[in-house]
């Protein structure tokens, strides 16, 4: 399988100045790890523009472990080893909540991928369903010839259980979109990741301010521009685009982050032309998103693009939206447009696979139906370089690839660590 290759010759200063800085850089990342609790595990989905690397989302759910590399299984396994010791240390026994999914084999997979690395690493792992209808245990097989037991769960005072099973935390992989169970609250086990992660709390401009100051911080570091890392954005409220309510907001945003996008590309001699991304500031599956390259298409969607907009996943209403400033991609398999997505377990990368859509463009988002993924193309490890090769050569670009999603990661931290503050600083003056 050929590793996708940029459509373009890219100009490589930021690359060479990431290749140069990596003795500062991981000096300063380690610091960073004893300064911030690490989320439990992650995956960043990059844009590289050529002139331009940056996250343009952070998932702290992720849901494709039946992507990456099998070879990399060891450093999945060690990972989840340091994950599991950090946060409960005593853990043996785990019980895993996955989202609601019975038909999609795809998602099944990267359950049964994700149990299987957490068994290796030596923990006795059970997969309790959400679902109402899972009322006895009921398998499922999966396309490879494995097969998935899903089991009801059960509340037994401040203890989530399954049947003959007493797990001493609970790991989720269900993030959360539509509301926190009620049966998830309350319990006296540890919950990874908190359940403030979820999409019914956090918000994806919280994200961004946090990694804003990441960016700005690591740019300091290497001497760059933390544009080229760091897409602008700006946040919405009160939209409701069924009832066209909040749209002069939208509009407005969409102007400004276009605005300042020009600046730059005048600044940098860029000529493509700029675009932006409306996302619902909340969830993922790649709803709730539309490319808009000037304000006054907000006023103009037609019913399907407003349906579009109005709902996403589990029906959730979007109420706010993140206006964000669109990075091309110009990697390419097959002529078919790709992005990069990392994962990480705690602070280590584990591996990574590309999203590839064939009738999607440079400016559009790739998370949609018809994309596909391309499970093996990262034949090498995100932390080894080779000093003789080019800036962009594989092994170089998949290194730049684990600093920029491990930048993500820190700001998720830090995201996390913020409405734990805020949340206790709350409760303080309500008292």
């Amino acid at each position: 399988m050929p590793i996708p290759h940029l459509a373009s010759t890219p100009a490589l200063d930021l690359e060479k100045r990431i290749l140069a800085a990596k003795p500062a850089i991981e000096h300063w990342l380690r610091k960073q790890w004893k300064h911030h609790t690490v989320p439990f595990y992650c995956s960043v989905d990059l844009r590289n523009s050529g002139f331009k690397l940056a996250p343009v989302d952070t998932n702290l759910f992720p849901g494709g472990f039946n992507n990456l590399n099998p070879d990399f299984a060891p450093l999945c396994i060690q990972a989840m080893m340091i994950a599991v010791e950090k946060i409960c240390p005593d853990a043996h026994s785990v019980l895993l909540i996955p989202e609601n999914h019975t038909r999609n084999v795809f998602y099944l997979q990267n359950v049964a991928a994700l149990q299987s690395i957490m068994q290796q690493a030596g923990m006795n792992v059970r997969i309790g369903s959400l679902l109402p209808e899972i009322t006895q245990p009921t398998t499922i097989p999966l396309p490879d010839g494995q097969s998935l037991l899903l089991e009801p769960l059960q509340r037994n005072g401040n203890k989530l259980v399954v049947e003959n099973f007493d797990p001493c935390a609970i790991l989720l992989n269900n993030d959360l979109s539509g509301s926190i169970p009620d049966m998830l609250r309350n319990l006296d086990q540890t919950i990874i990741p908190p359940l403030h992660a979820g999409w019914a709390t956090r918000r994806k401009s919280w994200h961004f301010s946090a990694y804003d100051n990441v960016a700005q911080d690591f740019a300091e570091l290497i001497g760059i521009d933390p544009w080229l890392i760091d897409p602008y954005f700006t946040s919405c409220g009160k939209v409701d685009f069924q009832e066209k309510e909040g749209l002069d907001c939208v509009a407005a945003a969409v102007d400004e982050i276009l605005s300042q996008i020009k600046e730059k590309y005048t600044q940098f001699g860029i000529k493509e032309k700029p675009f932006v991304i409306v996302k619902a500031d909340s969830g993922t599956y790649g709803m709730g998103i539309m490319s808009i390259r000037d304000g006054a298409e907000i006023y103009k969607l037609n019913r399907k693009q407003r349906n579009k907009m109005t709902t996403i996943k589990e029906g959730t209403v979007v109420k706010n939206v993140l206006v964000q400033e669109g990075v091309h991609t110009l990697e390419s398999i097959h002529q078919a447009v790709a992005e990069p997505v990392i994962y990480m377990i705690d602070h280590l990368v584990v591996g990574g696979f590309y999203r590839v859509h064939m009738s999607r463009g440079v400016d559009e988002n790739l998370n949609a139906p018809g994309m596909h993924f391309v499970p093996l193309p990262f034949d090498a490890t995100c932390m080894q370089t080779n000093p003789e090769a080019r800036p962009d050569a594989v092994p170089n670009r998949f290194y730049i690839y684990g600093v920029i999603a491990r930048l993500a990661l820190l700001a998720a931290a830090i995201e996390l660590e913020r409405y734990t503050q805020a949340s206790s600083l709350a409760l303080a003056e309500a008292q």
